[in-house]
């Protein structure tokens, strides 16, 4: 196709911009259940355009989304993971007069799979040419448009404005034929998961856009529509005819095949991209992130044989998992399941492969966190106790601890706490709106064996949790303990970290060995050793302090092997002195894996017992809090931390 290059359009900033669908996903949780009877949903960002732009991200390039999402919660919700996922959102339009666009999704079995979308006068259907910003467009060195967003004449011309700049610029056009009959008015809203359905006015019309584009991508039905034919390979030289630009077949678990000549006389001459027999559990989104990978080798001039085992790779991974955005890999990802495989045909059961996904898609953390620790349950319950007060200030003492906390963390951005919601709960609320990192407790005070404060059925508990609060558990474990005891523990500690993961939950494993038997270089670090053995990996570790460098140089070297992408340790500080606290800082210098502490009754414990006396009011326990909060941050920082 002939290209026209301005030798003043500059090298793009951005590698793919994707045009179109932004919506909310809500995922029945019920596998096998009809949508009717599904109880609760998974929300996720959807959408083939706004997938491609969080799945291209995610395997290194510089992606871009242009749409249109409501000015309301759901809209926030896609801009701002959007966002976190690294996905320039410059084109991404707040409309004030549309919701936000929602597709409902189940799996009914693993060729059913019920769908339902919410698109009457929503937001990103209302995309149109005064949405294309000529000098955004030119940024990019690609930019993806979709066949749905053809179906309409106020987002066709949006896109066709966009593939007019994109040309003149001498970018690439990939088009993603994404066909979906009812949102071109050829099925009802109870027929969403419908794939294909003839008709000859929508070829008409995609064939129009086939000559201005580099590269067109589409299933065997999507190639179909395309071509105005059911025959495959008639339908390609229809393309053929109409477009010089590369073709990819998508062939679901036969792979892919391309065609960049003349189209061959069957499918199996074309450069083939094999596929990977993996079980199939939810084919939705499987598309969006063969698309990514396809765009991470196209993008970067990768052979096509290398390009399609990106492509083929992202969609297995994509279709033996649930949701759609949420599940695109990582490059890192992407790079271990291509170089290993899988011991698994259901890939969502690899636990390697699901831990690197966890560890490398996880919302952004903390460099470090300096944490007021107020999560303490029946100690401060013998406080009030002993001073005579009714347990039921605990609550207060606990809003009033997170006041002292946000006054520390006034432009910091690494303050935490960490709160229980036993007495913690309006203190809870009031933390949430403070910019602090949260952590919760859920073993029950003091238990050895460890037991869950909620019950047995941790997984439902924490749903409840906002995803941004953080699980911490305490649990006392020594090397020497029976064995009995260690097992009871290990299996506790495997309880958790399956629900944690389950629920989309960082975990934080605090481990307490000292009280129960010597505590010598090796101790802590060959408690990190068994439990990463038999597969727990916390966001987090929270350990006694050590007094040698050797001890740390030990956990060091336990992390390091066991999870390298474990976020760190906080030390916990037990009831140490200031002074003592800032020994054991200083004895942290050299550990590459501390990166804070989570420190309470050093802070707290003399104030609250004066407070609950009656001795300090609310105003005076604050400043008391903050005074030693500060003393303690600096004691930190003194000791080179």
């Amino acid at each position: 196709m002939h290209r026209l290059r301005s030798l003043r359009v500059p090298d793009p900033s951005l590698d793919i911009i994707a045009i179109g669908r932004a919506s909310v996903d809500l995922y029945g949780q019920q596998i096998g259940a009809r949508l009717e009877d599904m109880a609760s949903f998974a929300k996720s960002v959807g959408g083939c355009p706004a997938n491609i732009a969080i799945g291209a991200a995610r395997l290194g390039l510089r992606s871009a989304l242009v749409t249109r999402v409501g000015d309301e919660a759901f809209g926030r919700f896609i801009r701002e993971q959007l966002a976190r996922e690294g996905v320039d959102v410059r084109g991404v339009a707040a409309d004030p007069k549309r919701l936000t666009a929602l597709a409902i999704l189940g799996v009914r079995d693993s060729s059913n799979f019920p769908l339902i979308f919410y698109r009457e006068d929503c937001a990103d259907a209302a995309l149109d040419e005064t949405d294309i910003d000529e000098d955004f467009i030119r940024s990019a060195g690609a930019i993806v448009v979709t066949g749905t967003h053809f179906a309409r004449e106020n987002s066709a011309a949006a896109q066709r404005k966009a593939m007019r700049i994109a040309r003149e610029a001498g970018r690439r056009v990939i088009f993603d034929i994404d066909y979906r009959p009812n949102l071109w008015g050829l099925a009802g809203h109870g027929s969403g998961e419908q794939r294909y359905i003839p008709s000859g006015e929508v070829s008409a019309h995609l064939q129009t856009i086939l000559p201005d584009c580099d590269l067109i991508v589409g299933t065997e039905e999507e190639v179909h529509i395309a071509g105005g034919t059911d025959d495959t390979l008639s339908a390609l030289r229809r393309i053929r005819a109409l477009s010089a630009a590369a073709i990819v077949l998508k062939r679901g678990p036969m792979g892919c095949a391309v065609f960049t000549g003349a189209i061959p006389a069957s499918l199996e001459d074309g450069i083939k991209g094999s596929g990977f027999p993996v079980e199939v559990y939810n084919v939705l989104g499987a598309g969006d992130g063969f698309m990514s990978g396809l765009l991470r080798g196209y993008l970067r001039g990768e052979p096509w044989e290398t390009t399609c085992a990106y492509a083929n790779a992202c969609g297995a991974i994509l279709v033996s998992r649930l949701l759609c955005s949420p599940e695109s890999p990582s490059w890192t990802e992407l790079r271990h399941f291509l170089d290993h495989g899988s011991p698994e045909r259901a890939l969502r059961r690899d636990r390697q492969l699901a831990h690197l996904h966890w560890a490398t898609t996880r919302r952004p953390g903390k460099s470090q966190i300096l944490a007021l620790a107020i999560d303490h349950r029946s100690q401060l319950e013998a406080l009030a106790d002993r001073c005579g007060a009714p347990r039921e200030r605990l609550s207060r003492l606990k809003v009033l601890a997170v006041e002292a906390a946000a006054r520390v963390s006034r432009g910091r951005g690494d303050i935490g706490m960490l709160i229980d919601d036993t007495h913690g709960r309006e203190a809870l609320f009031a933390a949430e709106g403070a910019d602090l990192w949260i952590g919760r407790p859920v073993e029950t005070p003091g238990s050895r064996p460890l037991t869950f404060e909620p019950g047995a059925d941790l997984g439902s508990h924490l749903v409840e949790w906002p995803v941004t609060h953080t699980v911490k558990c305490l649990c006392f474990y020594h090397p020497d303990d029976p064995p009995a005891l260690r097992e009871a523990q290990e299996e506790r500690l495997l309880a958790l970290a399956d629900a944690a993961r389950t629920v989309g939950r960082e975990y934080l494993v605090e481990i307490i060995a000292g009280p129960h038997g010597p505590l010598g270089p090796d101790t802590v670090a060959a408690v990190l050793r068994r439990l990463y053995a038999i597969g727990i990996k916390p966001d987090w570790w929270k350990l006694e302090p050590q007094m040698s460098a050797a001890a740390w140089q030990a956990i060091d070297a336990a992390i390091a092997k066991g999870d390298p992408y474990c976020r760190g340790v906080v030390l916990l500080g037990l009831e140490a002195s200031e002074a003592e606290l800032g020994e054991a800082f200083a004895a942290a210098r050299g550990s590459a894996c501390v990166k804070g502490f989570a420190v309470g009754r050093t802070i707290f414990a003399e104030p609250a017992e004066a407070w609950l006396s009656g001795r300090m009011d609310d105003a005076a326990i604050v400043d008391e809090m903050h005074r030693r909060f500060i003393r303690l941050i600096a004691a930190w920082e003194q000791a080179g931390r």
